[in-house]
C-alpha cells in the first residue's frame, strides 16, 4: 500500500498581479519532495529539494513562466519509484499551463520528465486555460475548446481532456498521449 503525504499548500491569488508564494510538501515511496516558487510576476522560479535520495542531490532549480498552482506526486508507472509534477500557469488573460515532472530513477537520482508540445489536431481551438490532475495511472490535461468568434472570457465548444501515460524514453521520461476526448457544451 503507497502512502501519500501532503502538508502545506499556500496558492490563493493575492490582490494584484502577483500569486501567493507557493509551498508544498509531498512524500511517497521513501521520497520527500519539498516544492517552492516565490510566485512574482514575470519570470519565476520554481524549486524542489529532494530527500531520501540514496546519492545527496542539489536542489532542482527552473525557471518558469507564470506561477506555480499545484504540485502532486503519484508513482504513475507503478515501479516503485515515485514521480513529482509540478503544474505552472502563465500570466495574463489565456492563463497558458504547464506541467513540469521529475521521475525518481530507483530513488538514486532525478530526471525531468519531457511532456510534448500539443499535436495539431489536440491544439484545435486551444487558447489556454488549462488544468492538471493526476487521475488513476494518467496525467490528464483539460482545457476549453474557443470556437471561432469566441471571446477569451467565454469559450462555447465545450472540453478537450488529454491523457497522457508515463514511459521510458530515450534518455530519460516521456509522458506519452493515449487518449483525447471533447466534451460536447451543455445547454
Amino acid at each position: 500500500m503507497k502512502k501519500v503525504v501532503a502538508i502545506v499548500a499556500f496558492c490563493t491569488l493575492a490582490s494584484g498581479s502577483d500569486a501567493a508564494p507557493f509551498e508544498k510538501t509531498l512524500a511517497l515511496q521513501g521520497l520527500t519532495f519539498h516544492v517552492t516558487s516565490a510566485n512574482e510576476s514575470g519570470a519565476g522560479a520554481l524549486k524542489i529539494i529532494v530527500e531520501g535520495l540514496k546519492e545527496k542531490a542539489a536542489p532542482i532549480e527552473k525557471p518558469i513562466d507564470g506561477t506555480v498552482v499545484d504540485a502532486e506526486i503519484e508513482d504513475l508507472d507503478a515501479n516503485g519509484f515515485p514521480e513529482i509534477y509540478v503544474y505552472t500557469q502563465s500570466a495574463g488573460s489565456g492563463s497558458y499551463g504547464a506541467a513540469i515532472g521529475y521521475a525518481s530513477n530507483r530513488n538514486i537520482s532525478m530526471s525531468e520528465i519531457y511532456l510534448p508540445e500539443l499535436s495539431k489536431r489536440d491544439a484545435r481551438g486551444y487558447q489556454g486555460h488549462d488544468e492538471f490532475h493526476l487521475v488513476e495511472q494518467y496525467l490528464v490535461r483539460r482545457f476549453p475548446i474557443y470556437r471561432k468568434g469566441d471571446t477569451n472570457a467565454k469559450a462555447t465548444g465545450g472540453l478537450r481532456q488529454i491523457q497522457y501515460r508515463l514511459r521510458p524514453g530515450e534518455a530519460g521520461w516521456i509522458l506519452r498521449r493515449t487518449k483525447a476526448l471533447d466534451f460536447s457544451p451543455q445547454g
